[in-house]
Parts: structure tokens; C-alpha cells; sequence
């Protein structure tokens, strides 16, 4: 059964989640509003540039999670839910997905956004599979902290080979879409790379080795 991989932010979803859920947390006042919003702008300018700092990044990220039970966290995320992902769910997407589910492909969302963000989203596209960035629990708390190596670049791709490894799984056939030039190392890795409406730096990558480039946004794209 191939695997179909997908990237979460500005592939399956026409933005960031992790922004977006930055965004939500200032709207509602959760956390310091010039702070954190100037801290935020500056992370995901940091990743764009391919200049992130992912440990730096995540304390600071997770750090919400950490600060609030719960039940409050999970009433929250509802509402970000509906106010901030559901709009930003491209139907291409949608379409996408779906025409690897009917093909009987395997279905994988990988994604550096922390799991308490994105295994929702995961749902809402039906998508079985998850690797996301863990954030780490104790006695029914967030601490703050990471549980085991991030969802970013390379540990992309050993998380994926842990999971393989795990599952019994392979990449014989596997096809991964993604927009990043960050992800350039797990699209190495797969048979059937795409870039989809790719950054500047992907686009041009991805042009040099002939890999498919698709737009999945209303508006087209390369």
C-alpha cells in the first residue's frame, strides 16, 4: 500500500497553523498581546528564511500549553477550529486527499506543528496517520517542553523512518507534497516528490530536479 504524505501549513491548508493558533491566542487575549505578536511575526519570518531555530521556537510555542489546564486548552482549540482553520481548508485539498484514499493509498499527515494544534485538523481531513512535534505531558499538564526529537527537516525524516520502522511500512511508491524548502530533505527521500505552491527557494529546487510543481489555491499558482 504506497503512502501518500502530506505537509500541513500552506500545502493542505491555504496558511500556518501554528501562526494562525499564535494569532487566536492574541485575538483573545491568552497571552501578551505586543509580545507575543512581535515574537511571532519573527519566528515565521525565521522559518520562510529557513533561519529557524526549532528548540528557541517551540519554548516559546508551547509555552501557552503549559501555562493553562486542559480543559480551558481544549475549549479554546475549538473555537480556533472554527474561526481559523476551517476557513483556510483549501478544497483542492480536500479533493487531493480524497483521490488518494481512493486509490487505496495509505494516508500520512507530517507536519513540525505541535500535535495539540494539528491532530484535529488531521481529523478533519481524514487523514488516519499523524506525525507532529509532541508537546510533553505530565500528570496531565503540558510542561512546556518537547517529548522526543521535532517534526522539522531532517527529524522529519527520522521520525518517519521510526514510524516505518514501527508500523512495517516502506517508501516503495511513496509520494509527499509539500510547499517548504525545509522539507527538501524528506522529499528527497520519497519516489514521488511534488511541490506544492512552493516557496521560492522549493520552486527553484524542485524545477533543477524536474519534480511535478502544483497549486492547490483558487487563485493557481506555478
Amino acid at each position: 500500500m504506497p503512502l501518500a504524505i502530506f505537509d500541513l501549513d500552506n500545502t493542505l491548508l491555504g496558511g500556518d497553523s501554528d501562526y494562525l493558533w499564535g494569532q487566536f491566542l492574541v485575538e483573545r487575549g491568552i497571552v501578551d498581546h505586543e509580545h507575543y505578536e512581535r515574537e511571532n511575526e519573527r519566528f515565521y519570518r525565521d522559518y520562510h528564511a529557513g533561519r529557524l531555530d526549532i528548540r528557541v521556537f517551540l519554548r516559546f510555542a508551547l509555552q501557552p500549553l503549559a501555562a493553562h489546564p486542559l480543559p480551558a486548552l481544549h475549549a479554546w482549540r475549538e473555537d480556533f477550529l472554527r474561526e481559523k482553520i476551517d476557513p483556510v481548508i483549501l478544497p483542492s485539498a480536500r479533493a487531493l486527499v480524497e483521490h488518494h484514499r481512493a486509490a487505496g493509498d495509505l494516508l500520512l499527515l507530517i507536519t513540525a506543528t505541535n500535535a495539540f494544534v494539528t491532530a484535529p485538523i488531521a481529523e478533519r481531513f481524514g487523514i488516519p496517520h499523524l506525525i507532529a512535534t509532541d508537546p510533553e505531558q505530565v500528570d496531565g499538564r503540558y510542561t512546556g517542553e518537547v517529548a522526543g526529537t521535532p517534526a522539522f527537516r531532517e527529524g522529519k525524516v527520522g521520525r518517519l523512518e521510526a514510524w516505518l520502522a514501527k508500523t512495517g511500512h516502506s517508501l516503495a511508491g511513496s509520494t509527499f507534497y509539500s510547499d517548504s524548502h525545509n522539507d527538501i530533505p524528506l522529499l528527497d527521500c520519497v519516489d514521488h516528490p511534488v511541490a506544492v505552491d512552493p516557496d521560492p527557494q522549493l520552486l527553484a529546487y524542485a524545477q533543477q530536479r524536474g519534480w511535478p510543481v502544483m497549486s492547490l489555491r483558487p487563485s493557481g499558482g506555478p
